[in-house]
């Protein structure tokens, strides 16, 4: 073994606050969560400690690593034979994990009438070969943020939901008549300041919206002639085009739309109170453009799954319970304006229930408007390879070649892992 993975492990035994507190007869769980936002990371904390505080047959111990190295510190971990009891996962990551053989299915550790409330986009993220792996506490959004006002002036239809969603032609003409009245003609924020899994979440949707993937989901074999198809091709040719006429505005400073340099900002949940704060209510929230077979978006969102075995995995799966409860659902849901992950807790939400600003994003994940992410351990190549090309793309490559190197990539991945059958 590696000695940075040694040094890893040893570092996360320190941190995970077990050892001394041993008592007999309670079962000790170790427990990793991705430290995030500052709200998330207060809420966790809260529910752990009053976990422990009512079930004193259980202790969990909390180890926080931080977001942008958790993936490849659990891949450490499992190298060294060393995972937690309990630990999140970035959602479509699941599936290498299960086929390493990491987890253990929680289809019978979990209630019945709990998993039928869990949104269906989260029972979907979670299973893999027709069993529950991973459930989350709540699920994410993506859409596009507007300026009513802005729409207003240039005259462009407002649409009411995903059914009555722009078809890419109308997108394009919104670009040109809210560019017309612009200084600089950029009027699109696609934050492309982010990086990394962003890429894949935000635009495989234009893929699955023009009638093509990232991968054939039949038997998640071949990339070539799904991902680098002539509908993909000309999809990205349109969002490539964006970036030509130089309507995307790049914003470094992630203020394009809360300043006002933009009219339209394709985004997720995590902006909401950010630009209600900005503009009130102006703002609107919008399907993502038609590209030829509907209004298509991203989900999923970080997720639990269970390492342990026997009792321990029972008293793992005591927890995740505790965690799904409508309240700390909403707990963790307030703190992080993520969409609540029980249907139970979407009631009582008042950004997501009925009539909340942000109901759209609760008719796309139970519409059948929202997609997952490739269900294959080959995702992370999958993800990588795509996002090449897009870079490649955005930097004024070919399209068909950009897709096709990357479809390749991926097909060859997957031969050598034989199929990851």
């Amino acid at each position: 073994m590696r000695w940075w993975v040694w040094l890893l492990v040893g570092f996360l035994a320190g941190c995970s606050g077990g050892g001394d507190t041993a008592k007999p007869g309670v079962v000790q769980l170790q427990a990793w969560f991705h430290a995030g936002q500052a709200g998330e990371r207060r809420v966790i904390e809260d529910q752990v400690a009053r976990f422990n505080a009512h079930n004193p047959g259980v202790a969990v111990h909390l180890t926080l690593i931080p977001e942008r190295d958790y993936n490849a510190q659990v891949q450490a971990a499992a190298a060294a034979g060393d995972l937690p009891d309990l630990l999140e996962l970035d959602g479509p990551y699941l599936y290498n994990y299960v086929w390493q053989g990491q987890l253990q299915p929680l289809d019978s550790l979990l209630p019945a009438d709990l998993q039928a409330d869990l949104l269906p986009s989260i029972r979907d993220q979670g299973t893999w070969r027709g069993h529950l792996y991973a459930v989350g506490v709540f699920d994410s959004g993506l859409g596009l943020y507007a300026r009513k006002s802005a729409l207003e002036k240039a005259g462009v239809r407002i649409p009411h939901g995903p059914a009555d969603a722009w078809s890419v032609d109308e997108f394009d003409a919104a670009l040109k008549k809210l560019a017309q009245d612009d200084a600089d003609g950029a009027v699109l924020d696609l934050k492309l300041n982010y990086g990394d899994e962003w890429y894949t979440y935000a635009f495989s949707p234009i893929l699955q919206s023009a009638g093509a993937d990232l991968i054939e989901r039949k038997d998640y074999q071949h990339a070539v002639g799904t991902l680098d198809s002539p509908a993909a091709v000309a999809a990205l040719k349109r969002w490539q085009a964006w970036l030509r006429h130089g309507y995307v505005d790049a914003n470094v400073d992630d203020a394009a739309f809360t300043s006002g340099r933009v009219a339209l900002s394709w985004a997720g949940h995590w902006e909401y109170r950010r630009y209600a704060k900005a503009f009130g209510d102006d703002l609107l929230l919008l399907p993502l453009p038609d590209f030829g077979h509907g209004s298509r978006t991203g989900q999923g969102s970080w997720a639990w799954g269970v390492h342990a075995k026997g009792e321990r995995a029972k008293a793992a799966a005591r927890f995740l319970e505790f965690l799904l409860k409508p309240k700390e659902v909403l707990a963790m849901a307030d703190a992080n304006g993520a969409v609540p992950g029980r249907r139970a807790a979407i009631a009582q939400s008042k950004l997501y229930g009925k009539n909340g600003p942000l109901r759209l994003f609760v008719t796309q994940l139970t519409g059948g408007y929202a997609v997952p992410r490739p269900k294959t351990p080959a995702y992370p190549v999958i993800s990588a390879a795509f996002r090449q090309a897009l870079d490649d793309i955005r930097a004024g490559g070919a399209v068909q070649p950009a897709l096709h190197r990357a479809a390749v990539q991926i097909d060859q991945d997957i031969a050598d892992n034989a199929g990851y059958r």
